[in-house]
């Protein structure tokens, strides 16, 4: 009797175990829904970046109680997932429910593993948030202003609780910190100030907003004399270390590829790329130096032949113009070759690099979220303002007349504005809002080639010069890899950019420095172009003369920012 009532409970409970586990696809979008709307309750910086604008007033104070509940909140998400079955789920939500799935399982390696927290305190920065209340245009001034002021209510808060979570940052971070702070003071100063002046409210209100913004200031200029005086004896270093790097790549670029194979991939193709520039540069030589004797070391032929085409730039004043020039000549081209429909009403302005984003990279996209999607797409430039004559001298020769189009390939058209534009569209929110930085970065790669492929100023030149800043793509991965796990020295690494990738000194200068104040990113690009266009060559010799470039374009696009590896399995399942 005993057997038959335990045998029971057996049954019972693995029938109950086995019902909980059959979910439809109606209730994941129901849980993808709830996911969402507290996703945005935690986390109301990132929800107003992507166009949500309930919580704008909200700052979180990035306390240990915040870092408790952003753990509980993934862990249970992570049991959630738990109930439903992969094999119920339609396409669509297989990769939304494995991007889900990553979020919660890297935010929980961020907090308890990585802790970056502790150690980089440029982390620590409101003034970004602060601003794109001020640049926004999804509402009134007087509501944006009235959040802005509400929003500043924390600041003090916030910079207490940085200073209390920082044990021993790194030395970079740290001065990355302190520039950025400071730099985004005018946020809360003159910005503010023509806001407000442009703004209909009350001028009690406007008071005691400005009375605010002065707390606001001295909050920021406290935290940064605080980094300043700083007793730090034993600064973390930058480098990650190869299981931490590990770790990180996987969960940041979600490839098909670990990071020790993307690594030899990108060593093998420098060298394809050194051979294949060497073809070029050794058939330009006259044309560029005359009977100069030609060196015996391929490697200084290129290198001759580059530094001489390079002379070709445009000047610091008119850096910025020359970029608004290029981009509808680059959509017009896209559209005579028919390679990918593009939407002539999203806006793309082209404007200077703000102060708070400064100090990393040289020319970004900033995009409208998926819930803000008629909005402005910018194109922040860097400025060149205040460099002396040697130092813009070599910026230029990097970025010269031919790379510099390359550049606006790659950030504009048909690069990541387009693809961001199309991943607005997506039909998962997911898709967009988790979206794929090594996805992302590797389209705005894939079309580099790809426009050159087609026929776009084709010569000799463009070529070689596209080898060139490829070369840089492929080196950012060796750079990367070899900074944070295998000690990779700052002479090292000037070495392998300039006499290597070819690149001036100004821009080896940068990227060494990106190095040290960033972790993986830099492998985005090659990781995910190599997939990309690996993937698009197979259907190409799979479809034979079906292929249709257009078409492919379009449909992997419409997957929004997936990880390169779920989208290929949805395209082959469609075939």
């Amino acid at each position: 009797m005993k057997k038959i009532i335990a045998l029971s409970l057996v049954v019972l409970f693995a029938s109950c175990k086995k019902e909980e586990r059959v979910k439809t696809d109606a209730d994941f979008e129901s849980y993808k829904k709830n996911f969402v709307d507290n996703l945005w309750k935690l986390n109301p910086g990132w929800a107003s970046n992507v166009g949500f604008h309930k919580y704008d007033s909200v700052l979180v104070v990035p306390n240990a109680e915040y870092s408790k509940k952003l753990v509980d909140f993934v862990q249970a998400n992570l049991d959630s997932l738990e109930t439903y079955s992969i094999d119920n789920l339609s396409d669509n939500n297989k990769t939304d429910f494995y991007m889900i799935k990553n979020y919660a399982e890297g935010t929980v390696f961020s907090i308890n593993e990585l802790k970056s927290d502790t150690w980089n305190p440029s982390e620590y920065n409101v003034c970004g948030a602060f601003a794109e209340i001020l640049n926004g245009s999804y509402d009134t001034l007087e509501t944006r202003l009235k959040n802005f002021g509400t929003k500043m209510d924390n600041i003090p808060a916030y910079y207490e609780a940085a200073k209390a979570n920082i044990k021993n940052p790194t030395i970079e971070h740290t001065q990355l910190a302190i520039d950025q702070n400071l730099g985004g003071i005018s946020v809360f100063e003159s910005d503010l100030k023509a806001s407000l002046d442009k703004s209909k409210l009350s001028e009690s209100e406007k008071t005691a907003i400005l009375s605010k913004a002065q707390k606001s200031v001295a909050a920021i200029k406290s935290y940064a004399d605080w980094l300043q005086k700083l007793e730090n004896k034993t600064p973390k270093s930058f480098r990650l270390g190869k299981e931490l790097y590990a770790k990180k790549f996987d969960f940041d670029i979600q490839s098909s590829y670990s990071a020790d194979e993307i690594y030899q991939k990108a060593i093998n193709h420098k060298k394809e790329l050194h051979e294949k520039m060497f073809v070029l540069a050794d058939k330009l030589w006259s044309k560029y130096m005359g009977s100069a004797p030609k060196p015996t070391d391929k490697l200084q032929v290129i290198r001759q032949v580059i530094d001489k085409i390079s002379l070709q730039h445009t000047s610091p004043d008119k850096f910025q113009s020359e970029i608004e020039k290029q981009i509808p000549e680059l959509t017009a081209y896209v559209k005579a070759k028919n390679l990918l429909y593009i939407d002539p009403s999203k806006p793309l302005v082209v404007r200077k690099e703000p102060d708070y984003m400064a100090g990393v990279a040289g020319a970004s996209i900033s995009s409208p979220g998926p819930y803000d999607k008629n909005a402005n797409t910018y194109y922040n430039v860097g400025s060149m303002s205040g460099w002396d004559a040697e130092r813009s001298e070599s910026y230029l020769r990097e970025y010269n007349d031919y790379i510099l189009q390359i550049l606006n390939i790659h950030e504009a058209v048909p690069g990541h504005y387009t693809q961001l534009v199309y991943s607005n569209q997506s039909p998962s929110i997911i898709k967009s809002i988790l979206g794929n930085g090594a996805m992302v970065e590797g389209w705005a790669v894939y079309t580099e080639r790809m426009m050159l492929e087609s026929g776009y100023k084709n010569s000799d030149e463009m070529w070689l010069m596209y080898y060139k800043w490829n070369l840089r793509t492929t080196c950012n991965t060796i750079l990367d890899y070899s900074v944070h796990t295998k000690d990779m020295s700052k002479e090292e690494a000037i070495s392998l950019l300039t006499n290597e990738a070819f690149q001036q000194q100004a821009e080896a200068d940068g990227k060494w420095k990106r190095a040290t104040l960033s972790q993986v990113q830099l492998c985005s690009y090659f990781t995910g172009y190599t997939e990309i266009y690996e993937f698009r060559e197979t259907l190409k010799k799979k479809d034979g003369d079906q292929f249709d470039l257009k078409k492919f374009h379009e449909t992997f696009l419409s997957y929004g920012s997936a990880p390169v590896k779920y989208i290929k399995e949805l395209m082959l399942d469609k075939k």
